[in-house]
């Protein structure tokens, strides 16, 4: 179940830094680096994001819209925002939010997939900044954006509190933080890894560690502890009827949390 070329050096290149974050796992990097280049196939090892997508973009349009006082119905509701994708992968989110309007900035620290990102950003002509770089790396050059991004990113980092500082100083004051992950219950590691990476290969064994998920009370403890204030909290729920993924309010499984900054 959903948990997570050439570009100019000029514009930041992270050499050596990735793995020096301390919210770096670099055997987390790795795995996701050897699948690289399957990032855009539907039917690849990424398959449950691209299901996934949908629910999780209209959730963030949706909220960004109305925290901004925003139409979210109109052809391109986040224009002007600017916009960090925390571990953006292949980019399957930075996209979307750029057909919105949104001006993105999609950061990894695995060079790999930044060249997939980027590679097909230009191919499908959108303008989207690629980085090879980590939230820590940002932060200390003083980023800010309207709008901060982690999907499915906190299960997969080796210190939680270290990345939630770092994505909370890249949030403007006035701006929000987004994060989705999965929730550390029997259920999720019944449905998360069991079911999905086990029973339906929906998801390469070992993707998860179910002891790194992440409770939505410690998900609220470390965001205020960062000097956010958590104003939603939703569950995104699977229909095996449909095949297709909801938000609701079950935050069992899957989860995400919107959080602000105060102005």
């Amino acid at each position: 179940m959903p948990a997570s070329s050439d570009h100019d050096p000029g514009a930041g290149e992270d050499t050596g830094d990735g793995a020096g974050a301390p919210s770096v796992d670099a055997a987390e990097i790795a795995g996701f680096e050897a699948l690289a280049a399957q990032w855009w196939d539907p039917d690849g090892p990424f398959r449950p994001l691209h299901r996934f997508n949908p629910a999780r973009v209209a959730f963030i349009r949706d909220r960004a819209c109305a925290h901004y006082g925003r139409a979210p119905q109109t052809h391109i509701p986040l224009d002007g925002l600017t916009m960090l994708d925390i571990g953006t992968g292949g980019g399957l989110v930075a996209e979307p939010m750029a057909r919105l309007g949104a001006e993105v900035t999609g950061i990894d620290p695995s060079a790999k997939n930044i060249g997939t990102a980027d590679l097909h950003a230009k191919a499908m002509g959108l303008d989207i900044t690629y980085r090879t770089a980590t939230a820590e790396r940002l932060a200390r050059e003083g980023k800010t954006f309207d709008i901060v991004l982690a999907l499915e990113v906190v299960e997969h980092v080796a210190d939680l509190g270290a990345f939630l500082g770092a994505g909370a100083h890249l949030v403007r004051p006035g701006g929000i933080f987004i994060v989705a992950t999965l929730n550390r219950t029997a259920r999720a590691y019944a449905l998360a890894i069991i079911g999905a990476e086990y029973v339906l290969g929906w998801l390469p064994r070992g993707t998860h560690d179910w002891n790194k998920f992440v409770t939505p009370a410690e998900l609220r403890a470390g965001l205020e502890a960062s000097g956010l204030r958590v104003t939603t909290v939703s569950g995104i729920v699977f229909n095996p009827l449909t095949a297709s993924w909801r938000v609701g309010t079950d935050t069992g499984v899957n989860y995400i949390t919107v959080a602000e900054k105060t102005p």
